[in-house]
């Protein structure tokens, strides 16, 4: 079952579909820091937790909102591309994952600093709970209807992660995207600070497995507001 929502430097993204239908990618199983097969059950609700695809620098949210999501959320990219995100996955039909690239300014959580992150509960800025929050710009997302935008500038939502979901072994999988990719303008952007973060190997297309860690492990800070 899929839900929500990588080849040497240069290669160029799979072309985009006019109705933003998924695109597939290498099938990565997902494991956490140890290299042990992540069980959805036991993924906390309500933290967050990042992962690399289908990119090594194109960096992911991977949620367990500890509810069902709603299904077959009806969503619009920038340019007026149409696609219906079918829902979460796991035993509770509660697993997401988005590209963690806010879909305004391309702010992304990196080693040092997150703007952008899950938030369960309303804060000084934001009058909504449950939403994935950049605080560059106030850019706010509902993870449980397909990352649609709820408040703040971004012009569409987060590009949604395909996870394909074993209910025998409870094992994910990372398998394509579906939405509004930005992966181009992301490279383009950040192409000097990702080459030296990721050592030359920013564009390497990821295969077999994505690393799983939780943001407050992965980054050494984390912006509220």
């Amino acid at each position: 079952m899929f839900a929500c929502a990588a080849s040497a430097l240069g290669t160029s993204m799979p072309a985009a579909p006019a109705d933003a239908s998924p695109r597939f990618y290498s099938r990565a199983r997902l494991v956490d820091t140890a290299g042990r097969p992540l069980r959805g059950r036991a993924l906390p609700a309500n933290r967050n937790f990042i992962f690399h695809y289908p990119f090594a620098a194109t960096p992911c949210f991977l949620l367990n909102l500890g509810r069902p999501t709603k299904p077959f959320a009806q969503l619009k990219t920038a340019d007026e591309q149409t696609y219906e995100w079918p829902g979460g996955v796991g035993a509770e039909h509660s697993i997401v994952a988005y590209s963690a690239i806010c879909a305004h300014r391309l702010t992304y959580p990196t080693r040092e600093i997150s703007f952008i992150s899950y938030r369960d509960e309303k804060s000084a800025g934001s009058k909504f709970a449950h939403v994935i929050h950049c605080c560059s710009e106030h850019s706010q997302y509902d993870p449980a209807e397909g990352a649609k935008v709820v408040a703040g500038p971004a012009p569409q939502p987060l590009a949604a992660i395909l996870l394909e979901y074993d209910p025998k072994s409870d094992g994910l999988s990372a398998v394509g995207t579906l939405g509004g990719e930005l992966f181009n303008e992301f490279f383009s952007k950040y192409e000097f600070r990702l080459a030296l973060d990721h050592g030359g190997h920013a564009h390497t297309v990821v295969e077999s497995r994505c690393i799983v860690s939780e943001l407050t492990q992965y980054c050494r800070q984390q912006v509220k507001c």
